[in-house]
């Protein structure tokens, strides 16, 4: 297999991993070689051939017998050819994912105390070592702290985070990259003049972007393609190896779905269907495809890019170059959500349509603030292209565009809704009264001794005060209520001695069950609230999106930063009319 025959035998060979030949040469050049390592990554980035380079470089001769520890083994000395043919005693290669037993651990480290029989170091290699148990790891922890001077240790994982921190802190710790896609194309390339294969460009990165990074899975996937095309590699061979579907006919999908043409992006998913695609990989390849357009409307220069074929190149200009950004985020939010339903249904191929035809309903609705501006009457903000795809349809007869008039004050005395762009959600209820300047001032309304109540953190008084009693009459340093439901027994008492402690004054309170009084706070605000949504219901943008969403209701009302309040138009005779 070529992922064995190619496999690196230098640091020299090993690709996309600087950092970790870096340190490593500096720590050989000045002595400073750790006793043990820990090579983290995803699979087939190198962390095995890594580990066999490094117990080479440690226990080289040289071919003149007399060399040091160094990063370019020789490969000819005894030591470098039996560490690589895995037949050297004193370099012991483990599978932590079939020994994962505390005793298999003392088994092997039972040797760490005898000197190696034929090398410099003798080096325990771990793959996969987040598979030992708890206990195998609490056996290493003390040989892994102190290990005598010949011995070294080698970790490699996958899964870092399962490794316990007590080990990780005893180790030197490199993480190995993913492979960039153009070292893989031209690591393919390589290998392909070696192995005398002809081969696309176009098919090479078709392999290179399915390896996702690892080398070892580009060169098994590789080794497929040359029995399947004959020794001989080309695009669309490797599409239909890897139940990909061609970028063009993703184009076609995609720019007919976005025109809400159904029947088109149905026909052009049954043909990359027949082709052999994947449904789930193909919905991938949408996502793929949906980001590299939103980077091409960033970014208009990535379209210059050779790696890429000429016709995708001018299809993907050209289509970014309609969609906005609303729409691409849109349509990428929608594919996202989309990919587990795919992923779970019994019929992949029909979960897939039915998501395409969701997308091209969705073609009809408008954004946000196309809404707001159809619905008041303005006119929508210019597009870099005539809308397709998730851009709103135009009503057949826009509101009105003149002015709209603001409605007027609440009773209450709140300032009115003002112009549209005033309108937004947020809290409905008018702000309870801030506390006094000075807390043992006496308070000179009811309003003011309810804010008093409340600086001074009588939470449950200050409820009872503002929900369950009535205001009959205030007068300095007396005050006369008319408690409701739900008044407690001992408000009269709890009050008077609350105020003379804070005051230093004696207050008389009155509970007068006759007289009703004044509405409650409370009631007052809701009074207010309610004026208020019965005047901002009738203004005509919030009367157009009522009609055009019959289930909303307004929830709440604010004054939008920044938007000082007109002063209050009168209502119009047409509106009384209406009211009635």
């Amino acid at each position: 297999m070529l992922a064995r025959k190619y496999r690196p035998q230098t640091f020299a060979e090993l690709l996309g991993q600087d950092a970790l030949v870096r340190t490593l040469s500096n720590a050989f050049r000045e002595g400073r070689v750790a006793h043990a390592f820990i090579l983290t990554g995803v699979r087939g980035v190198g962390k095995t051939s890594t580990a066999r380079i490094l117990a080479r470089g440690l226990n080289c001769l040289g071919e003149d017998g007399r060399g040091g520890p160094t990063l370019q083994p020789c490969g000819r000395c005894e030591p470098c050819r039996a560490i690589a043919e895995s037949r050297h005693l004193d370099v012991l290669e483990v599978d932590a994912a079939s020994r994962t037993g505390v005793d298999d651990m003392r088994e092997l480290l039972d040797g760490v105390a005898y000197r190696p029989v034929g090398a410099r170091y003798k080096i325990y290699i771990i793959d996969e070592v987040h598979m030992l148990s708890k206990s195998a790891f609490n056996a290493l922890l003390k040989t892994l702290e102190e290990p005598p001077e010949h011995v070294k240790f080698v970790f490699a994982t996958t899964e870092i985070q399962k490794v316990p921190i007590t080990v990780l802190s005893r180790c030197q710790r490199f993480d190995l990259r993913r492979v960039p896609e153009d070292l893989l194309l031209a690591h393919f390339q390589r290998i392909l003049a070696a192995e005398d294969v002809a081969a696309d460009d176009a098919a090479l990165r078709l392999i290179a972007r399915a390896a996702e990074g690892s080398v070892r899975d580009g060169l098994s996937l590789l080794d497929q393609a040359i029995a399947h095309g004959d020794s001989r590699l080309d695009a669309d061979g490797v599409r239909e190896l890897l139940g990909l579907s061609s970028r063009l006919g993703q184009f076609a999908i995609l720019d007919a779905t976005l025109a809400g043409d159904v029947p088109a992006a149905l026909e052009a998913l049954g043909r990359a269907y027949e082709a052999g695609a994947d449904p789930v990989l193909l919905l991938q390849d949408l996502l793929e495809l949906t980001h590299w357009l939103t980077r091409l409307r960033l970014l208009p220069e990535l379209a210059d890019d050779p790696t890429f074929p000429e016709a995708e190149r001018q299809q993907g200009r050209a289509m970014a170059g309609k969609l906005d950004m609303p729409v691409l985020s849109r349509l990428w939010q929608a594919l996202l959500k989309g990919l587990p339903e795919v992923r779970t249904a019994p019929n992949g191929l029909a979960a897939l349509e039915m998501l395409l035809i969701r997308l091209a309903y969705m073609s009809r609705l408008p954004t946000p603030e196309e809404l707001v501006r159809q619905l008041g009457g303005e006119p929508a903000p210019p597009r870099a292209a005539p809308p397709r795809g998730l851009g709103p349809p135009r009503p057949a007869t826009p509101p009105s565009s003149e002015a709209v008039p603001a409605p007027a004050a609440s009773p209450g005395g709140r300032a009115p809704l003002g112009p549209v762009a005033r309108l937004a959600p947020a809290s409905a209820e008018p702000a309870t009264p801030g506390p006094t300047p000075e807390a043992d001032a006496a308070p000179r309304s009811f309003v003011e001794l309810v804010a008093l109540v409340l600086n001074r953190r009588e939470l449950h008084l200050h409820l009872h005060l503002r929900q369950h009693v009535r205001l009959v009459r205030f007068a300095p340093e007396r005050l006369e209520l008319h408690a409701l439901p739900g008044a407690p027994a001992d408000l009269q008492m709890t009050l008077t001695q609350k105020l003379r402690a804070w005051t230093g004054r004696q207050w008389l309170v009155v509970l007068n069950e006759e007289a009703e009084g004044e509405p409650s706070l409370r009631e007052q605000e809701d009074a207010v609230a309610n004026d208020l949504r019965e005047s901002v219901g009738r203004h005509p943008l919030v009367r157009a999106a009522l009609a055009a969403f019959p289930q909303a209701r307004i929830e709440r009302i604010a004054d939008l930063p920044g938007h000082a309040a007109r002063p209050p138009d009168p209502p119009s005779a047409e509106d009384d009319m209406e009211d009635e």
